[in-house]
């Protein structure tokens, strides 16, 4: 059956949603003025004053969109001393017969892209400072169309030009973002220069010092995107949670002539023969809902993804969406209203095996492959928002995601502008990834210091992701405190979650394994936990006796006493161990052992499982630890 309905401006969630997303409108804009003023200041002195740029914006379902990819070999000039940024000396092209003698491109050693440098070239595997990319491109331009610049993330500052006109700048390492280049490019030949900084600042997110390597380049797919002159930026569908099978949810459209009142707005799901038709308000925002027969809801046995396009004006997108609801009640999680034991592991985005920052649909399998393997239904991506491509596997592979931003330990949390900085990544991280299925918990920080002005700041995250997105579930992971042989959680921040995430590594930073048999817990809130983290190391192959450190007969021992331990927590719901894989680290400098690794992994960086691994599997696949209520 064809069922249809016009927006409801009154209904209470879109009362809700519709404040929310104008609220979001407001607030980014206000962010990204001030976001410009930011990086001006801080990014280059010796630039030239100049009119700024138009923002990067935040296109939901970019990868969709039909695009020229801009993969591949792209020229390189590392430039450890900001040479190339006084008058922009380097966002131009070496011509034949021209002035500019101290670069040329053309004769530049290349790095693929995407791709991070340190692992292409020996010698940047520790660089950590400008590096300048350049590539030409071939492209027609269409009459009355918009052309974007989509780069899926540059770590950790970039700037980028169009045949030598500069088209926007971007602060932050791991979310993707759009750069309008309708006016730069022209038909022919093109060429494009960007400038990426990994250099860390104590005033970015993240900080200084992070148990991660600092990859920097063009880590993720870059590609032009083609959208008519007024197009779809957004949108949102999703599962309600007050009525089933009700699907809802708002389309906002971009360009000069949104403002033309009552553009017609369709929403199809051909498959469930259901049609929604609405009309945009003068900001370009359309509501909908549809009610639904038939409908199979998306969980980790059943991962139905449905085909769903949207239509506004001249423009259409078709994405691919699963429907299921997310909640908690008391101590549980519901997933589609039904109690859930989160089987979980964290997964760094370090490529398996190459090394490297993971961007390949082939590293999404494989790590996810692994989780899948190990019995796991759930995966924490750490400690920042993971590639698109990581989110479209997990969506086809029916595993649940915890999403995180790089609030990592101590940043300034009593700066207004790094709370700034940490909004923006919301906003990106949320309005692209949005409509994934698998995605349940946006994860606001880890492992953050215990004091007002800390809660104050991750207090404001909270409430933001709430108006951004109110369908999912909200969380951070704690620490813990001892009192004795107790661990209590009362980090004032619980107040704030829907659920608690709490890191502990009995058996490893304290006590010996058997610790875990006399260890208690007090949760002093009434609602659900997830051992966000524990584990130890162990370097592959190297074995030993079981009270041997770093082998692994010691960290498999960790986890036949964890799970002993957790299962006597009477809150916990839900568990994601310290890591997956094994994965560079700058801090892990234990010659023989770590050599630049965290070797927490319960596989190595080259694919060996260790013990681990099995003494893991066996309790997941038995399901003998944790219960779903």
């Amino acid at each position: 059956m064809n069922l249809s309905c016009l927006s409801n401006l009154s209904s209470p969630s879109f009362v809700r949603r519709g404040t929310g997303v104008r609220w979001i409108a407001a607030s980014r804009a206000v962010m990204l003025i001030t976001m410009g003023a930011l990086l001006a200041s801080l990014a280059v002195q010796a630039q030239p004053s100049q009119a700024p740029e138009p923002a990067p914006i935040v296109i939901t379902g970019a990868d969709m969109r039909p695009a020229t990819s801009l993969n591949g070999d792209w020229h390189t000039i590392v430039d450890p001393y900001f040479g190339g940024f006084p008058g922009y000396s380097r966002n131009q092209k070496q011509e034949p017969g021209g002035r500019v003698i101290e670069y040329d491109f053309s004769n530049s050693p290349t790095l693929k892209v995407p791709g991070d440098w340190n692992t292409q070239r020996e010698s940047l595997l520790y660089y950590e400072g400008p590096l300048w990319y350049e590539r030409d491109f071939t492209y027609q331009p269409k009459e009355h169309t918009r052309i974007y610049l989509h780069v899926g993330a540059a770590n950790y500052k970039s700037w980028f030009w169009v045949n030598g006109k500069k088209v926007c700048e971007h602060e932050g390492g791991f979310t993707s973002f759009n750069c309008d280049v309708t006016a730069a490019i022209h038909p022919g030949s093109n060429f494009v220069v960007a400038a990426v900084d990994n250099t860390r600042h104590e005033d970015g997110v993240p900080t200084l010092k992070t148990d991660w390597w600092n990859y920097g380049g063009l880590t993720r797919n870059v590609s032009l995107i083609e959208v008519p002159e007024v197009f779809i930026d957004q949108y949102d569908v999703h599962l309600s949670r007050a009525e089933d099978p009700l699907i809802e949810g708002w389309v906002h459209f971009e360009g000069r002539l949104r403002a033309e009142l009552g553009t017609k707005v369709e929403v199809e799901i051909p498959e469930l023969n259901a049609r929604a038709s609405a009309s945009s308000d003068k900001m370009g925002w359309a509501y909908f809902h549809i009610k639904v027969n038939g409908l199979r809801r998306w969980t980790p046995e059943t991962p139905k993804l449905y085909r769903v396009k949207i239509t506004a004006g001249q423009d259409s997108i078709e994405d691919l969406i699963g429907f299921r609801t997310i909640e908690t009640r008391g101590t549980e999680i519901l997933l589609n209203g039904k109690p859930i034991f989160l089987r979980g592991v964290c997964i760094h985005a370090e490529a398996p095996v190459r090394g490297g920052r993971a961007n390949t649909d082939q590293d999404a399998e494989t790590l996810l492959g692994w989780a899948k393997e190990l019995g796991a239904n759930f995966v924490r991506l750490a400690h920042y928002p993971h590639d698109e491509t990581m989110l479209r596997a997990a969506d086809r592979m029916g595993i649940l995601v915890w999403s995180e931003i790089p609030v990592y330990w101590a940043i300034q949390f009593d700066n207004p502008k790094v709370l700034i900085k940490a909004q923006q990544q919301l906003d990106e991280e949320i309005g692209t990834s949005r409509n994934h299925a698998a995605i349940i918990l946006w994860s606001m920080a880890n492992e953050t210091p215990n004091n007002e002005t800390r809660t104050h700041f991750i207090e404001t995250l909270a409430q933001h992701a709430r108006e951004l997105d109110p369908t999912r579930l909200i969380t951070a992971a704690l620490l813990v405190r001892n009192e004795g042989k107790t661990k209590i959680v009362d980090d004032p921040l619980g107040k704030t979650l829907d659920v608690i995430g709490t890191n502990e590594y009995v058996g490893w930073y304290e006590q010996t394994p058997a610790g875990a048999d006399t260890t208690q817990w007090r949760v002093d809130f009434d609602k659900p936990v997830i051992m966000s983290e524990f584990g130890g190391g162990a370097k592959a192959g190297l074995h030993g006796p079981a009270d041997q450190r770093w082998t692994e007969e010691y960290q498999a021992d960790i986890y036949r006493h964890q799970i002993g331990m957790l299962n006597r927590i009477p809150q916990l719901r839900g568990m994601s161990p310290w890591i997956l894989m094994d994965f560079r680290s700058p801090t892990r400098n234990l010659s023989g052992i770590q050599d630049g690794y965290n070797r927490k992994g319960l596989i190595s960086d080259k694919g060996q499982k260790k013990a681990a691994f099995f003494v893991l599997q066996k309790a997941y696949v038995d399901e003998t630890v944790g219960k779903a209520e």
